[in-house]
């Protein structure tokens, strides 16, 4: 008997599992695109889109039902997951970047990357960055707004970009610059771009529309989603040799638009081709959580999945309607909107080795709190420029704590309109959606809408937000409308000294707010 214990204990396959208990976790966060809360059957159990994947994660981890994104578009919720602080205290306060923006993450400011890499990790950053990065500009015109999702500048594509990935913390790097419908594009490696694009795409399809611009000849629409898969891939089999715990962060480009299922998935999900696009995001999930599992690192994997803002009225809501599926689920709104169906999404934390499974979480988080949940992972001493609207999400993964992790969070929309919710309670600082569903701001001057300024809703009684309670407890509100203004002026929402905003002069969404 002892010898077998002995043997037992020398054997590979028991020092692997050895090695990943005491260890530090790989981490893989991996962010779709536009996905919304009820997509994902887990979250949905009246869904109509089949998420075998996603739903075999949530089995094995735990799911988060009141997570939220910062922002209710894509480029300021990135940088939120990166530096765990809020977007609207950069110069961006509203709307999203362009493919030729410049970078919108200061040189200076620490990432999760930067600080996985002081505590031993191999970073790579794959997929879709869309937080900008500085092109060689050929003709740089100071009258050409590069922002605008029009601008075509001249950019030297054999030059190497500069302010991108492996200046925030990435020792690889793969991918493009903005989203899948946004020029240039190209594929950049390790700040170099693989090709000199030489034509120009544009498509028309209802669905598989994107803007015109330089394509490069190795850039295909249609295959982009699985060539990064393939990349994410082989990255894993090559860092679950290496000594050092990696770090992957994995921002994918669907089921964002255009909408281009490959044929394999074509008319699978019965819904329509957001739906088979959908499918084939959740087939991503399968191939790396397979790969992991090949290689006998799961274990102590840390594994997040969720989105990066609620579904897109690109979707089509009302041909999904048809057959009884809604992206939003109960909540209200879409993409971009200051309503819950802008910003709280799927999420979904797998970590066999020591978080929940079979588990569900009620409590209120964010997608800014990734930095100080891998920084607490990894025993990081966050500094007070660091992570300024960071909680750790640890306690809760591992089932240590079942309390809040945070009394506010801040909401906010694509023209910049907030939001900020204490447990039940949720204050509207706008009439409108703030966002693109019905009352839109546009919709409120042409049609003259006689609207109160601001929305109160209980979400634990109203989670649609259909009853606008402000007239009935404006103590309420102004107690909720003080914590938002000394958060947005302090810098931070987290314990520490006060640091500052940038762009504070001529920000009309705080006017209101703050005097």
């Amino acid at each position: 008997m002892k010898y077998f214990l002995l043997m037992l204990c020398l054997s590979p396959l028991f020092m692997v599992s050895q090695t990943q208990k005491t260890q530090s976790p790989n981490i893989i966060y991996i962010l779709a695109d536009d996905l919304g809360y009820g997509d994902v059957k887990s979250f949905n159990p009246e869904g109509k889109i089949p998420t075998p994947n996603m739903d075999k994660m949530a089995e094995n981890g735990i799911m988060f039902t009141d997570a939220h994104t910062s922002s209710a578009v894509c480029t300021p919720t990135r940088y939120g997951i990166l530096t765990g602080r809020y977007n609207w205290r950069t110069p961006l306060k509203s709307f999203v970047l362009s493919g030729y923006s410049k970078s919108l993450i200061k040189p200076e400011r620490v990432t999760v990357a930067n600080m996985l890499k002081t505590q031993g990790y191999n970073t790579a950053y794959i997929g879709k960055w869309h937080m900008g990065w500085d092109w060689k500009l050929i003709n740089n015109n100071k009258n050409l707004n590069i922002d605008k999702l029009k601008a075509k500048p001249e950019v030297d594509f054999s030059a190497p970009i500069t302010n991108g990935p492996s200046t925030h913390g990435f020792d690889y790097s793969f991918g493009f610059c903005g989203s899948l419908d946004m020029a240039p594009y190209v594929y950049v490696e390790n700040d170099k771009p693989t090709m000199v694009p030489t034509k120009t795409t544009v498509s028309v399809d209802e669905k598989g529309i994107w803007r015109a611009g330089l394509t490069s000849d190795d850039f295909n629409h249609t295959n982009v989603l699985q060539d990064l898969t393939d990349r994410a891939v082989t990255y894993i089999k090559k860092e679950s040799n290496a000594e050092a715990p990696f770090f992957l962060y994995f921002p994918l480009p669907a089921p964002h638009t255009p909408i281009l299922p490959t044929t394999e998935f074509l008319g699978k999900s019965n819904t329509n081709m957001y739906g088979d696009f959908v499918m084939q995001v959740d087939d991503v999930l399968r191939q790396i959580r397979d790969v992991l599992k090949e290689q006998g690192i799961s274990e102590n994997t840390l594994l997040v999945f969720t989105s990066d803002n609620g579904c897109s009225p690109k979707a089509d809501f009302e041909e999904l309607a048809k057959v009884d599926h809604d992206p939003s689920y109960t909540f209200r709104g879409t993409k971009a909107d200051i309503f819950e169906g802008g910003h709280r999404v799927p999420f979904i934390v797998e970590w066999p080795a020591r978080g929940l499974k079979k588990s569900s979480s009620d409590k209120t988080i964010c997608t800014t709190d990734f930095f100080a949940t891998c920084a607490e992972v990894t025993g990081y001493k966050m500094k007070d420029a660091e992570g300024e609207d960071s909680y750790s999400m640890l306690p809760l993964i591992t089932g240590k704590q079942d309390a809040e992790i945070r009394e506010y969070t801040i909401h906010h929309s694509v023209n910049g309109s907030f939001a900020i919710r204490k447990s039940d309670w949720k204050l509207i600082l706008c009439p409108d959606s703030g966002g693109w569903s019905y009352p839109t701001p546009q919709d409120v001057k042409k049609e003259h809408l006689d609207l109160p300024d601001m929305q109160l809703y209980n979400l634990k009684d109203d989670i649609g937000e259909t009853k606008n309670l402000i007239k009935q407890y404006p103590e309420q509100a102004e107690e909720l409308k003080a914590a938002l203004k000394t958060i947005i002026l302090d810098g931070r929402s987290t314990p520490g000294a006060i640091q500052e905003n940038e762009g504070m002069d001529g920000w009309k969404q705080i006017e209101t707010i703050i005097n």
